[in-house]
């Protein structure tokens, strides 16, 4: 790496915009067990839904602005995921399945996806790896 190249950590955030913060706040904490975090320095928002340093930050929608298409794979934020072990991937299939939510899996070779949609449609991936960590990140 050259003097000036960036070395990224860590996703940290995704932003996302909601109808109901309240409603959003409780699905994230039941759902995936995210902690909130609402900061006074900030004002009202964002509220960050965190699990360790990772997460998302929520903001109001605007209602009054012309409303996206959430089928469209114009340009956009198509989804977000959060990188889980082999095991609370199987938790997460259990969990869904409990809470009644529509869900899919996928195969991507690499890893194994599960994909739900949190109440404003977003979608919300987890994902975990199943081959040998140290020869797929390089």
């Amino acid at each position: 790496m050259g003097n000036n190249e960036i070395a990224i950590e860590f996703l940290d955030h995704v932003a996302i915009r909601v109808r109901d913060i309240n409603v959003s706040i409780a699905w994230y904490e039941k759902v995936l067990g995210l902690k909130k975090y609402q900061l006074p320095k900030w004002g009202d928002f964002p509220i960050f839904m965190l699990s360790g340093k990772a997460g998302i930050a929520l903001f109001p929608a605007n209602l009054k602005d012309a409303q996206l298409d959430f089928n469209s794979r114009n340009v956009k934020i198509d989804h977000f995921a959060f990188n889980v072990t082999n095991e609370n991937f199987e938790k997460a299939k259990m969990k869904y399945t409990d809470l009644n939510l529509d869900f899919n899996i996928q195969d991507h070779h690499y890893f194994h996806s599960i994909y739900t949609k949190d109440p404003d449609g977003h979608t919300v991936e987890l994902t975990t790896i199943v081959v040998d960590e140290n020869n797929f990140y390089q």
